[in-house]
């Protein structure tokens, strides 16, 4: 018998966190990965949050800290995966 197939997504900065995430303070490392943790939990959903093309699981954008700075993301439907792939950051 085969064990049943996850639907739990998961999140990772792409290409990686050093090339993505850094230089950034941790204040706001801290408000990406809270973030990223919620689109996750969405699901295939989270291809609704934030701006951004909705066809075809394109680049949507969501604000931090009140439009202070971007989040970048892609919904990978078939990898049941939330890529972050550009944090903007407005100091």
């Amino acid at each position: 018998m085969m064990p049943p197939v996850s639907d739990s997504w998961a999140w990772e900065y792409d290409p990686d966190e050093e090339q993505v995430a850094a230089g950034l303070p941790a204040l706001v490392t801290s408000e990406v990965e809270r973030l990223a943790d919620q689109l996750a939990t969405l699901g295939a959903d989270a291809a609704g949050a934030g701006r951004g093309p909705l066809h075809g699981g394109g680049l949507r954008t969501l604000d931090l800290f009140g439009g202070r700075g971007f989040v970048h993301f892609i919904v990978a439907e078939h990898l049941q995966l939330v890529l972050i792939v550009r944090i903007t950051w407005l100091d």
